[in-house]
């Protein structure tokens, strides 16, 4: 059996059930690869306050990756690196949400902003993060990515088949993996990284073990090692079971 040391889960459509939980099953084996000498990491597109209650429950101590990768935390509260999204782009692409009138959001270091809250470029500045954009209309999403891909300086995925999230270029949960292996001390081929949309393939891709969910997009099964069960079936619960601890 290969020999993991780091365990990176996405919540969205992973760790988390469609009540927004962690199931009892998740946790438990969660808390049997931390006994078993493993460093849990989360790794979300949410922000840090989102998923903080997460790493909580869990009794995390351990070093995060939120925003998609703009911030690395060493652990909860204790913050290692932040990778700013240019307040330029970010009201270009407020601007093009407005022309299409669809529901968007964008993480600054402190807050959220979104369709029913948002603020006026001559405010006083603020560190952005990423922004988001929501529609379930094909064409309109297609129309936005095309625009998008022309600009410089966006790393684009998604969490959902029906959204995109814009980071700074060169910002993803698999160079924050990278990151976060030197930290721990490890390679790697001895992390896991698991998830169910765009934002969680490169990560797949990179690590020792990449998991697929269940019910993740079809792009990120494929670049998957193994696709286990869904976020309904307690899909993490069964990977650290058969593929970390007892295979």
């Amino acid at each position: 059996m290969a020999q993991y040391r780091l365990l990176a889960l996405d919540l969205d459509g992973t760790l988390l059930n469609d009540h927004g939980e962690v199931s009892a099953a998740n946790a438990e084996w969660v808390g049997r690869a931390q006994e078993a000498g493993i460093t849990v990491c989360i790794s979300t597109g949410r922000g840090f306050l989102s998923a903080l209650p997460f790493a909580e429950q869990l009794k995390l101590d351990t070093p995060m990756i939120t925003v998609n990768g703009g911030e690395i935390w060493r652990k909860p509260h204790q913050l290692h690196r932040r990778t700013l999204l240019p307040a330029n782009l970010v009201f270009r692409l407020h601007e093009l949400a407005e022309r299409y009138d669809i529901w968007f959001w964008a993480y600054t270091s402190e807050e959220m902003y979104n369709k029913e809250r948002w603020i006026d470029d001559d405010e006083s500045p603020r560190d952005w993060l990423k922004f988001g954009y929501h529609t379930e209309d094909h064409d309109v999403r297609g129309e936005i990515l095309n625009e998008i891909r022309t600009w410089d300086g966006l790393e684009i995925s998604n969490s959902s088949p029906f959204n995109i999230e814009i980071n700074p270029a060169g910002v993803s949960k698999a160079t924050a993996m990278e990151e976060v292996c030197r930290m721990v001390g490890c390679d790697l081929s001895e992390a896991v990284a698991v998830g169910d949309s765009l934002n969680d393939i490169e990560a797949i891709r990179v690590c020792g073990l990449g998991v697929a969910m269940g019910n993740a997009q079809d792009e990120v099964k494929t670049a998957a090692d193994i696709v286990t069960g869904s976020y309904l079936e307690d899909g993490v619960a069964y990977m650290i079971r058969q593929y970390i601890l007892e295979a």
